[in-house]
């Protein structure tokens, strides 16, 4: 069995806790997770995969169970332990009984003020969390008897971080806040350009931050927060879609552009729940 992000809303709404993170880290991180499949398991013994469209950012998992295995784009990970996972592509988590995960979703990880990274070195894979996290808050979470008490002591560690190192924080508002107002305003036709101006730094300044912080371009991170939204408002309401509240020129165009953010298969399983996007393909 197969979960798809935005189609099987009552799936990822009813087995899985979710915190949003509070203000004073709302620069940083956008939630915290935690599977809760624990009476999912006598329905689906062999288990099932959950599919998340691309997005921004990072996730910080944290394995609290047996072994999983995680698919990035077309590659298949097993996962023994802990990991950071880059969201710029198509993931499917395969999970089998025993699985149980803790996840805090990132915008930027505030690691980056304590070590040289380049997240843009970081993609099309999961990676090892060790180097990108504190061990000792990590093994603190781990043994943490509730999801309510591994979101307080992360909460309260990446606070502390965040305060030390407040009088670096400008890049990484200037991202998030145009990652925020694309949101918020679907406006996705400004050019790097006029961001660059609107925000009194250079086009290759503000190429730099989004590289730095987010490991994709500028370009690439606006076009995934649009195929996202648009999707959202087409599962929602195909009947009433309209391309044009998202800049496409046409359904055409539209299917093109999410082609590019989807691994076949799932576009051909959304086919099935969308009747619009069989009608495109044809």
């Amino acid at each position: 069995m197969q979960h798809i992000e935005f189609i099987d809303t009552n799936h990822f709404e009813r087995n899985y806790f979710r915190k949003k993170a509070a203000s004073s880290l709302s620069l940083f991180i956008d939630f915290f997770w935690e599977t809760d499949f624990g009476h999912l398991w006598k329905q689906n013994p062999s288990g099932f995969s959950d599919v998340l469209f691309p997005n921004t950012g990072y996730t910080y998992l944290l394995n609290l169970g047996t072994p999983f295995v995680m698919q990035v784009g077309d590659k298949k990970f097993p996962m023994k332990t802990d990991g950071f996972l880059p969201r710029s592509q198509v993931i499917e988590c395969f999970h089998k009984p025993g699985n149980r995960l803790f996840g805090v979703k990132f915008k930027t990880s505030p690691i980056i003020f304590e070590k040289k990274i380049n997240f843009a070195e970081y993609r099309a894979s999961i990676f090892p969390l060790s180097y990108l996290a504190d061990v000792s808050i990590i093994k603190t979470t781990k043994a943490a008897g509730s999801f309510s008490e591994r979101v307080k002591l992360m909460s309260e560690y990446f606070n502390g971080t965040i305060q030390q190192y407040s009088g670096s924080l400008l890049p990484v508002q200037i991202v998030t806040q145009i990652l925020a107002e694309f949101d918020q305003e679907n406006n996705f036709s400004r050019s790097v350009e006029e961001l660059a101006t609107q925000y009194n730094v250079s086009s290759r300044t503000l190429q730099r931050y989004f590289e730095t912080y987010t490991g994709i371009s500028t370009k690439n991170v606006l076009q995934i927060l649009r195929v996202r939204k648009a999707v959202e408002a087409l599962v929602l309401s195909p009947d009433t879609f309209d391309h044009t509240h998202f800049g496409y020129y046409d359904h055409s165009h539209f299917y093109k552009h999410l082609k590019k953010f989807l691994q076949k298969s799932t576009l051909e399983k959304m086919q099935l729940h969308i009747p619009l996007l069989a009608k495109l393909h044809k």
